[in-house]
C-alpha cells in the first residue's frame, strides 16, 4: 500500500491543502497516526465519498433534477430556500436542443413576451417585467439587457421567482433569472455535437475538459451556428475557457474568458388581424418578409476571476470581479399590411405588406465586484447559518433608440403575402449614431441569518441597502441625476419534519429605480419621471419542497401574492403617459415544479404557473376605451402556462421523449379588448446510443405545426417557431 501520509496530511499556514473538503471532514487525528492505523475499510470508505463528490457535480448532466442552486448566494439545498425555484439543467437543455435563451424560459410556467416597438423584446415572469429591470444574471453578477444569449456554456439556467432585492439588489417584481456557467472539474472528459436541421441549419459545440494537475483543470466551450432559416438567417459564434486550480483546497481560484458574437437577420414581428376580439395570426410563420438588408449584430465579451478562501472551521470567503463589453446593432422591418384587409378571408398572395425601418444602437461597459461571506456559528445555544457580502458595479452605456433612417416617413417598399424573402436590399447611409449617455453605480450590502430553533425549525431574516447612483446625458444637451438609498428585508419559516420534506413561509420585497432601463430621463432635463421614487413590490410565499422515489424526484408548490404597490405609470408595464408612483396591481396564484426519474427508466420535468387572480387596483390612466384601467386583468398576464417533458428509456440503447408547451389567452399591454389564443406545442424526440461513445438524437419541434403569438405588441406580434426537425450527432471521449 502506498504512503497515505502526504496525501492526508493537514496542512500548515504555507501549504496547499491537496484534498477536497468531503475527505478532508473524514480526518479525525495526525498525519503520522492516519498513517500507522487506516485499513482497508477505511480506503474503500475514503474512495466511495470521492465517488459520491463526482456524482453531485454532475447531477444536471444526467438528470432533469437539480438538488443544490447558487442563486441564494453561495451552494444552497433547494430545500434550505424558502421560495419557489425552477432548475433547467443541462439534461433538459440538451434533449430539447434548447440553444437559445429566450427558448429555455419558454419552458417555464409564469413566462410571456412583450414583442418590443424596437424588437427588443421583453420577458415577463408573472405579469412583471423581467429584462427590463435587468434581473438576468450570470453566475450570480448582473449581465448586460442588450445582447441576445445562447445556452453552448450554461450549466444550467436557475430562475428564482418572486421579490429579490434582498438578495440581488434593484430588479423586478416577477423575479430572477441566472445563468450558471460551465467550470473546469477534476476529470479529463469531451463532449461533440454536430446538428443540421431544417432552414439549412448547421451546428456544432464541443466541450473540453482537461484535468491538467491534482487540483486544476481547464475546460473550453465552442459553438458555431448557421442557419438559412428561409430568410430568417443566423449565424452565431462563441468560445469560453476557464482554468481553475486549487480545486477542494483551502485557497481556490478561477479564470475565465467569454466571447459571443452574431449577425442575425432580424424577424422584427407580423401584423395581425381581430375578428370577435381574437387576435388573428394569419401569415405563415416560417415566411420572412423583411429586407436582404436587415440585421441583428451584437457581440458580450467578459473576463473573470474569482477566489474561494475556505477557513479551518468551514467558513467560506468568495470573491469574484468581471469586466464585460457588450455591443448591439439592430436595423430591421416593422411590417404592416399596407391596407388592411377587411377580414383574414380576403388575405391571399397578392396582399400588400409595407416595411417600415426601424434601427437602434448600444452600447456598455460593466464591471463587476462582489465578495460573499458564508459561515455556520453557534450563539446563544442555537445554530446560525450567515451569508454576508458587498457588491460594487458600474456601468457606462451609449443608446440610440430610433436610429432608422429613411424617407420623411420611413416607408419603405412594399412586398406581397406570396413573395416572402424577395431580396430587396437598402444601402445604410445613416451615417455614426448621436448617442445618449448613462452611467450607474450601485454599492450593495446584505446580510442573512438563518437560525435553527430546533433541527426541524429555522427562521430566515435578512438584510439589504443599496446606494443606487445615475447619471444621463442626451444628445439635446438635457442631463439629469438619480441618487436612491433603499433598504429591502427578508423574512421566512421553514420546517423540516424529515429529510424528504419542508415547508415554508416567506416574505420579501422588491424596487425599481428610474434608471433600470436608461429611458425614464433621457429625454428633457425637467423630465419628471427622472425624478420620481423607485417602485416598491412585496411577495408573499407559503410552498412546500418534496423529495420522493427515493429522493430520485423532486416536487415542489408554492401560492404565492406579488404585488407592485406603487407603481410607476411610465413603467414599461403600462401605456399611460402620467409620471406618478399612483399604480397598483398584483397577481396572485400557484407554481408547481416536477423534476427528476419516476422509474430508473422513466423521468419527468414539469414547471406549471395558475395565475387565476390578476388586477389592477389603483392606475391613473387615459380615458382610451382599450386602456386597462383599475380593476381589469393586466396584460401579458395569462391565467395558465407551463411546460411539460418526458422521457423513457426502452432499452439499454433506445430512449424516445416528448414534451408540451402551453399558455392560455392573453391580452396586449395596452389592449384589454384583444386576446390572443391560447395554444399548445407539441415536441418529439428519439436517441439512439450506437456506443458508449457515440449517439444520435431526431428532434422534432412543434410537430402539429401551431400558428401562434409567442410576443404581443399593440400592433403586431412576434410567431412562434414553425414546425422543425433537427438530427444530433454526440460524440463523447
Amino acid at each position: 500500500m502506498p504512503p497515505l501520509a502526504p496525501a492526508f496530511a493537514r496542512p500548515s499556514p504555507v501549504q496547499t491543502t491537496r484534498l477536497l473538503p468531503l475527505g478532508a471532514m473524514l480526518l479525525a487525528s495526525s498525519v503520522g497516526a492516519l498513517a500507522q492505523q487506516v485499513n482497508e475499510a477505511e480506503v474503500k470508505t475514503l474512495k466511495q465519498v470521492t465517488i459520491i463528490e463526482k456524482a453531485e457535480e454532475a447531477q444536471g448532466k444526467d438528470s432533469l433534477r437539480a438538488t443544490t442552486t447558487s442563486i441564494g448566494k453561495g451552494k444552497q439545498e433547494l430545500r434550505d430556500i424558502p421560495q419557489s425555484i425552477t432548475v433547467l439543467t443541462e439534461k433538459l437543455i440538451d434533449d430539447r436542443n434548447l440553444d437559445d435563451f429566450k427558448e429555455v424560459l419558454r419552458t417555464t410556467g409564469g413566462i410571456s413576451f412583450l414583442a418590443g416597438e424596437t424588437g427588443e423584446e421583453d420577458v415577463r415572469l408573472r405579469g412583471f417585467s423581467l429584462t427590463q429591470s435587468g434581473d438576468v444574471y450570470v453566475d450570480g453578477m448582473r449581465d448586460s439587457m442588450i445582447y441576445e444569449r445562447d445556452t453552448f456554456n450554461n450549466d444550467r439556467i436557475e430562475v428564482l421567482k418572486g421579490s429579490a432585492s434582498m438578495l440581488f439588489g434593484r430588479g423586478s417584481t416577477g423575479g430572477v433569472v441566472n445563468q450558471v456557467s460551465k467550470t473546469p472539474s477534476l476529470m479529463t472528459s469531451h463532449e461533440v455535437n454536430v446538428t443540421v436541421g431544417t432552414g439549412n441549419e448547421r451546428q456544432v459545440t464541443g466541450d473540453f475538459n482537461f484535468q491538467t494537475d491534482e487540483n486544476a483543470a481547464l475546460r473550453l466551450n465552442l459553438m458555431n451556428n448557421e442557419a438559412d432559416n428561409y430568410g430568417a438567417k443566423v449565424g452565431k459564434s462563441g468560445a469560453a475557457v476557464g482554468y481553475r486550480w486549487g480545486i477542494g483546497t483551502q485557497d481556490e481560484f478561477l479564470v475565465s474568458l467569454y466571447h459571443l458574437e452574431y449577425n442575425n437577420r432580424a424577424v422584427y414581428g407580423l401584423p395581425w388581424l381581430t375578428s370577435g376580439g381574437e387576435i388573428q395570426t394569419i401569415l405563415d410563420s416560417k415566411n420572412y418578409y423583411g429586407l436582404a438588408s436587415d440585421y441583428n449584430r451584437g457581440s458580450a465579451n467578459y473576463a473573470t476571476a474569482s477566489h474561494t478562501h475556505r477557513f479551518d472551521d468551514r467558513a467560506e470567503l468568495k470573491t469574484t470581479l468581471r469586466h464585460g463589453l457588450y455591443y448591439r446593432d439592430l436595423w430591421a422591418s416593422a411590417l404592416r399590411f399596407t391596407t388592411t384587409p377587411a377580414s383574414a378571408s380576403v388575405v391571399n398572395d397578392n396582399t400588400s405588406i409595407s416595411r417600415t425601418q426601424k434601427g437602434r444602437i448600444a452600447y456598455s461597459t460593466i464591471t463587476n465586484l462582489q465578495s460573499d461571506y458564508s459561515d455556520t456559528v453557534t450563539w446563544l445555544g442555537f445554530k446560525h447559518q450567515i451569508i454576508t457580502g458587498v457588491d460594487l458595479s458600474n456601468e457606462d452605456a451609449l443608446r440610440n433608440n430610433n436610429y432608422a433612417g429613411g424617407n420623411a416617413t420611413g416607408t419603405l417598399s412594399t412586398t406581397l403575402v406570396g413573395t416572402p424573402n424577395d431580396g430587396e436590399f437598402r444601402t445604410d447611409t445613416r451615417g455614426d449614431a448621436p448617442m445618449n449617455k448613462f452611467n450607474a453605480r450601485n454599492i450593495g450590502v446584505y446580510l442573512q441569518d438563518t437560525m435553527e430553533l430546533t433541527p426541524e425549525l429555522k427562521l430566515v431574516g435578512g438584510l439589504r441597502n443599496d446606494q443606487f447612483t445615475a447619471s444621463y446625458y442626451t444628445t439635446a444637451g438635457g442631463s439629469n441625476n438619480r441618487n436612491d438609498s433603499l433598504w429591502s428585508p427578508r423574512l421566512g419559516a421553514i420546517y423540516q419534519p424529515n429529510d424528504w420534506s419542508s415547508y415554508y413561509t416567506s416574505y420579501g420585497t422588491s424596487y425599481n429605480v428610474s434608471g433600470d432601463t436608461y429611458q425614464y430621463a433621457v429625454g428633457s432635463p425637467t423630465s419628471r419621471s427622472a425624478n420620481t421614487p423607485p417602485e416598491k413590490s412585496r411577495n408573499i410565499e407559503v410552498g412546500g419542497k418534496f423529495d420522493l422515489f427515493d429522493k430520485k424526484l423532486m416536487l415542489t408548490s408554492s401560492l404565492f401574492f406579488s404585488e407592485k404597490y406603487n407603481e410607476r405609470n411610465t413603467d414599461p408595464d403600462s401605456a399611460a403617459t402620467q409620471e406618478l408612483l399612483s399604480g397598483k396591481r398584483h397577481t396572485a396564484g400557484l407554481d408547481i415544479n416536477i423534476a427528476g426519474r419516476i422509474t430508473p427508466a422513466w423521468e419527468a420535468y414539469l414547471s406549471w404557473t395558475w395565475i387565476p387572480n390578476a388586477k389592477i387596483i389603483d392606475a391613473v390612466y387615459t380615458t382610451n376605451a382599450n386602456t386597462p384601467q383599475a380593476g381589469d386583468r393586466p396584460g401579458l398576464t395569462p391565467v395558465h402556462s407551463g411546460s411539460l417533458w418526458s422521457t423513457y428509456k426502452i432499452d439499454s440503447q433506445i430512449r424516445v421523449g416528448a414534451g408540451l408547451n402551453y399558455r392560455s389567452r392573453q391580452t396586449p399591454l395596452t389592449n384589454k379588448n384583444l386576446n390572443a389564443k391560447e395554444f399548445t406545442t407539441l415536441d418529439l424526440m428519439a436517441e439512439y446510443t450506437i456506443n458508449e461513445m457515440t449517439s444520435l438524437k431526431f428532434n422534432i419541434n412543434n410537430v402539429t405545426d401551431e400558428r401562434y403569438a409567442d410576443g404581443l405588441y399593440s400592433s403586431f406580434y412576434t410567431a412562434g417557431a414553425a414546425r422543425s426537425a433537427q438530427l444530433t450527432l454526440k460524440l463523447q471521449f
